[in-house]
């Protein structure tokens, strides 16, 4: 009995094996990197990020933002203060969301790239836009704060 379990667990890890290898390096790079606890926590910045915009919360992005903060949205290049002037003052957001997030750690420095959904109204009427993000994370004294970010509206098709 034990020998035909041990056989159907190699079995098992060699089916497995060939799976992982016929994957692309970075996918099997993108499956590992999501579960560590940078990852982890980035993921869920990111998310919180989501929320602050639908809140307008201004004290959230005062504290994840570096004073040094630069941003860019196309054509438009932004500081901290000017980004969270944008956001208070700004479109009315209802609903944001996160997808396809994927952390890119390098140490003390990660990378996190995804798509940003947001809908609600502005001055031309209701909107409901897809933006490609990158978000360059910096972490010290063991907090993360976000030193760029860069969207791209993706045009409807």
């Amino acid at each position: 009995m034990r020998r035909g379990f041990t056989c159907q667990l190699l079995l098992l890890l060699l089916l497995l094996t060939a799976e992982s290898r016929a994957q692309s390096p970075s996918a099997r790079a993108m499956d590992t990197s999501q579960t560590s606890a940078s990852a982890l926590a980035l993921i869920e910045l990111e998310n919180g990020w989501a929320r602050g915009v639908v809140r307008r919360d201004t004290a959230m992005f005062r504290r994840l933002l570096d004073p040094r903060f630069v941003y860019t949205e196309d054509s438009v290049v932004m500081g901290k203060d000017e980004l969270i002037s944008a956001i208070r003052d700004g479109d009315r957001v209802d609903s944001a969301s996160n997808a396809n997030m994927i952390v890119h750690d390098h140490g003390g420095t990660a990378v996190v790239t995804g798509i940003l959904r947001m809908k609600g109204k502005g001055p031309s009427g209701a909107f409901d836009r897809r933006y490609r993000f990158t978000d360059t994370w910096l972490r010290r004294d063991g907090t993360w704060r976000m030193i760029a970010a860069q969207d791209y509206l993706i045009p409807r098709r």
